[in-house]
Parts: structure tokens; C-alpha cells; sequence
């Protein structure tokens, strides 16, 4: 398992077999880190799950071709064209040119704004859907959180690790593999200011419907969970995990930071704080 002192940001780590989170985080002042991950499933047909930010796209690419050749490449499981998660699709369709790229209807449209997507390249993946990807069956699930009505999770029924996209989404301290580095409270608070922040009408929901959502993904028994914006979550975690998701609907909103809190910041930012400019390149 990699522990806090083997782990460094954009070295992809294994999280079972043949399974690897590419990690990286964002600076969220002031709470903390929020990770921004991806995955990759290095079986009979490899998988890349998500395509990384932009942010970082030479640091992201070298990542993932140092698990799996691109060539390799057979499948591209995009869960929603947010760039967090789609921000390098276009590099890696063109270097991975004998990849299908497993999205929905809705997701090509959306994406249309910016990019043609390769139609004939696709296969569209809907709630429940199943794809045979060689050596393992690979399920697509609505998530209980979302922030993109295109969203849909991946369920490996050979390693039985979920890939929970943004539900379980969590601030933490600094970064991290795994959620078991965190505090029982850090976790606990973590899950609650994630939830609602991803997915704001969490307390529009009637419990009893979406506590039948939240039934639906733990009968999956996942193992390991792994997600976008999350450590990876394994044994007492994951049981906990689900019972903080129950309760979110009853949870009061997150309340946003507000023009005071900017104006306090940059305040005591005061000449450290250099223009705006775009982020350079990554080399």
C-alpha cells in the first residue's frame, strides 16, 4: 500500500490489481487539498478511467504511459466531459488510436462546445450497462452525487473496486492515498463539506428515494473505492462512508464564501499576490 511517504503527486499508484490511481490535488485555501484523481485498469484490454485535467496534461500523459502503452489502449471510460475528468480526451484519442471511448449521447453534445468528438469511435454507456473488456465486466452506475447529469460511475467486478467519480468527494489537509490517513472527524467533516459541495440539492432530496439510490451502489460490495475528488477509501471506511451519505439530505447547505472573505484574503495577501495570468505550460 502507498503510505504518505512514498506518495507523490502524478505517480500513479496501485490500488489493486492491475489497478492504478493517477493522483494530483489542487490548493483549496483554506481547506486544505482536494484531489483531483484518475485511474487506470491495466488488464486483458486496458482501460483509462477518465482523462486527467489540463492543467497538468505532459505530467498526466507521461503518468499514464508509464503504466499502459497507448497503443495497448482499448477502451477510454469518460464519466462526464468536466475538464477535471476530460480536459486531456483529445491528446489521448489521438495516441491511443485503437481506443473506444465509452461516454453518453448527452456527454458528445456537451463536449460539441469546444471539440468534435469522434463519433465513430464511440460506444454510448447508460445506468446499468455492461461492457466485457476481456479478462473482467466492467458496470456503469449513476452515482448517488453528482455535478454533471451525465455522470456514471464504474464498477470492476473482477477487483470489485468502484470508481465513485465525485461521490465521497473530501477536502483534505494535504494530500494523500488513502482516506485511512485521515482523522475519524477529519473524514466525518470531510464527507458533509464535499457532498453538498459538489452537489448542492443534496437537501432537496426525499431520504427515502435517495437512500434507495445509495442502497443500489453499496450492494455492489466494492472492496476498494477510488474516485476523482477522494483518497481511496478501503474496509471500515467504506461501511462509514455510505451511513455519512445517508445523512446528507438532513445536513444544513454549505455556506458559499462571500465578497468578505475574498476581501479579508486578499488583504493579508496584500503584494503577494501576483497578477492574473494563464497558468504556464507544464513541461
Amino acid at each position: 500500500m502507498t503510505t504518505m511517504e512514498t506518495f507523490n503527486l502524478l505517480q500513479p499508484y496501485q490500488i489493486a490489481e492491475e489497478t492504478f490511481v493517477i493522483p494530483w490535488a489542487l490548493e483549496a485555501p483554506p481547506v486544505g487539498h482536494f484531489p483531483m484523481n484518475s485511474m487506470v485498469i491495466r488488464g486483458a484490454e486496458p482501460v483509462l478511467v477518465d482523462t486527467g485535467a489540463p492543467a497538468v496534461r505532459p505530467q498526466w500523459l507521461e503518468a499514464a504511459w508509464s503504466i499502459v502503452d497507448p497503443l495497448d489502449v482499448r477502451w477510454i471510460f469518460l464519466t462526464h466531459d468536466d475538464r477535471d475528468h476530460a480536459g486531456n480526451l483529445l491528446p489521448v484519442l489521438a495516441a491511443c488510436r485503437n481506443a473506444t471511448l465509452l461516454t453518453t449521447w448527452f456527454s458528445l453534445g456537451r463536449m460539441a462546445e469546444e471539440w468534435e468528438t469522434p463519433i465513430n469511435r464511440c460506444r454510448f454507456v447508460n445506468d446499468g450497462d455492461a461492457v466485457d473488456v476481456g479478462d473482467r465486466t466492467l458496470v456503469a452506475k449513476r452515482p448517488p452525487l453528482y455535478d454533471n447529469p451525465t455522470t456514471r460511475a464504474l464498477f470492476d467486478q473482477k477487483t470489485s473496486v468502484l470508481w465513485s467519480v465525485d461521490t465521497f468527494a473530501t477536502n483534505v489537509p494535504a494530500p494523500m492515498p488513502e482516506v485511512e490517513e485521515l482523522s475519524d472527524a477529519e473524514f466525518r467533516d470531510g464527507q458533509f463539506f464535499g457532498g453538498r459541495l459538489v452537489s448542492p440539492w443534496s437537501g432537496l432530496l426525499d431520504n427515502q428515494k435517495f437512500g434507495a439510490v445509495v442502497d443500489d451502489i453499496q450492494r455492489l460490495d466494492a472492496e476498494v473505492i477510488a474516485g476523482c475528488h477522494s483518497p481511496v477509501l478501503r474496509g471500515r471506511r467504506i461501511a462509514e462512508a455510505f451511513d455519512l451519505l445517508r445523512q446528507l439530505p438532513d445536513i444544513p447547505p454549505w455556506q458559499e464564501f462571500t465578497q468578505a472573505d475574498l476581501d479579508q484574503w486578499m488583504a493579508a495577501a496584500e503584494g503577494t499576490v501576483p497578477p492574473e495570468q494563464p497558468r504556464p505550460s507544464a513541461t
